[in-house]
């Protein structure tokens, strides 16, 4: 990721912008075990606490890092609680890189954020129907295949 991910300065600003950057060994022998890194890269989002929210293993180029990062970011929020938040970080997923590989887990956890802040089910209507447009060949649609259920 150094030769390629890290250094282009879409990375570099979104990292600066919005994360706190730690590098740590794979064999640090105290972080390393307790968050059982295995092989590099391994990302971890984490919260102030040193909770994991979010994993990543192997590589991501910088096309892919961005959503990654941004997927990880709203998983975080998510568990905090902070679905608002969270939300912003899926629609940035999908505005922005609607192309991506995670963007059908980011329409997924959006509807099911606002599904929970609003508890209407046209959220979790509106997963399903976004996924069958946008990504039929996605495995999240099959787990919003229930979700078809409920429409009027």
């Amino acid at each position: 990721m150094d030769a390629v991910a890290y250094p282009d300065s879409a990375v570099i600003d979104f990292i600066n912008g919005n994360l706190i950057p730690i590098r740590i060994p794979a064999d640090d022998p105290e972080l390393g075990p307790r968050y059982k890194v295995k092989w590099t890269p391994t990302l971890l989002i984490v919260d102030a606490e040193g909770v994991e929210h979010y994993r990543t293993l192997g590589f991501y180029p910088p096309d892919e890092l961005i959503p990654s990062l941004l997927l990880g970011i709203g998983k975080a929020r998510f568990n905090l609680p902070d679905r608002p938040a969270a939300c912003e970080c899926f629609e940035k997923i999908l505005a922005g890189y609607p192309a991506s590989s995670l963007a059908p887990e980011a329409v997924y956890l959006n509807g099911v954020s606002r599904y929970i802040e609003t508890h209407d089910v046209a959220n979790l209507v509106g997963i399903y129907d976004r996924l069958t447009a946008e990504y039929p060949g996605s495995p999240w649609l099959t787990r919003a295949d229930p979700y078809r259920f409920l429409k009027k």
